[in-house]
């Protein structure tokens, strides 16, 4: 199997029929990716290495949920990955360290979509991710970092709107217009967001 791209609708099948062999296939593709971004988050090694191993337990439990209607199979594990890692974070009441742009930029470049077998995907999906990076440094800066501060920081807007000290209703504005613009961007540069 480690020569042949990952079929994702095949993996998650067999792990939700219970087959050890698709964890361990699963680990394998995601495990690296997995771990980095919670790394990035709870900034402790060995945090990051219990909760990619509690990441991959939840996605052993949860594989019947899976649906390849909903999107891919990277993104559900990454997005469980990431409410793990703002759990332990909110948990322990710390407070992670800030993101730069540039980090969250080669995280993106450097996650694998392993669901791809056609030459011309791979292609097409490096493309996606590029118009992706792109439309987000087109963002304003302060609309950016609300963004940055939510996902990997895992605070709320609450949070930020201390962190930064400024009013709640400005940071939900431009939460909100952050999103919309981001949206805007993706459509006009030909990306559908329900296709990332």
């Amino acid at each position: 199997m480690s020569n042949q791209p990952l079929d994702d609708q095949a993996i998650m099948e067999r792990l939700s029929r219970g087959d050890l062999s698709a964890m361990e296939a699963l680990y394998d593709c995601y495990s690296r990716a997995v771990y980095s971004m919670i790394l990035r988050i709870v900034q402790d090694q060995q945090v990051a290495e219990e909760l990619t191993q509690e990441t991959f337990f939840r996605a052993w439990k949860q594989a019947k949920s899976f649906s390849n209607d909903r999107g891919k199979c990277a993104s559900w594990l990454m997005s469980i990955a990431h409410n793990i890692a703002i759990d332990e974070i909110r948990r322990r009441k710390a407070r992670p360290v800030s993101v730069r742009s540039e980090d969250s930029s080669n995280y993106l470049m450097n996650l694998p979509d392993s669901s791809l077998e056609d030459p011309d995907e791979i292609i097409m999906s490096g493309v996606r991710r590029s118009i992706v990076l792109e439309a987000l440094r087109e963002l304003p800066e302060n609309q950016r970092r609300v963004l940055e501060m939510s996902y990997f920081g895992g605070l709320t807007q609450s949070e930020i709107a201390d962190k930064v000290g400024e009013p709640l209703g400005t940071i939900k504005t431009r939460m909100r217009l952050a999103l919309q613009h981001l949206r805007k961007n993706l459509i006009e540069k030909g990306i559908k967001p329900e296709q990332l």
